[in-house]
């Protein structure tokens, strides 16, 4: 049963003792069918990822395999607070207004709190 991937909570039951003694008397038996079950999907797996039968196995294969990754891409966006003056600075937190929208009304000249 190990070896078709079935849990050792659900072979217990099945068979009529208690979890820790199919673990006490079978842990040999249930880790190699464990490792027959896994054997068997990896192969699978591998011969439709080769065979290009199934792309999506081939994708799975890469990303759990040889580490290939979703690309994202993170862009920062920096505003220069360093060139508003401490005035400037406390009026921003005054207003709660984001600091993006206060840089661009004042240096750019796009509205702002005041412009909504």
């Amino acid at each position: 049963m190990a070896g078709f991937g079935i849990p050792h909570t659900d072979i217990a039951p099945f068979i009529g003792i208690d979890t820790k003694t199919l673990r006490k008397h079978f842990r040999e038996e249930l880790d190699r069918g464990m490792t027959e079950a896994n054997a068997k999907v990896a192969q699978s797996l591998f011969q439709m990822a080769t065979q290009g039968k199934n792309v999506a196995a081939a994708i799975f294969w890469m990303k759990a395999r040889a580490g290939w990754r979703e690309k994202i891409e993170i862009r920062p966006e920096v505003t220069p607070h360093a060139s508003l003056t401490d005035a400037e600075l406390e009026a921003i937190i005054r207003q709660g207004e984001s600091p993006r929208r206060a840089y661009n009304r004042i240096i750019e000249g796009t509205p702002g709190v005041e412009g909504q």
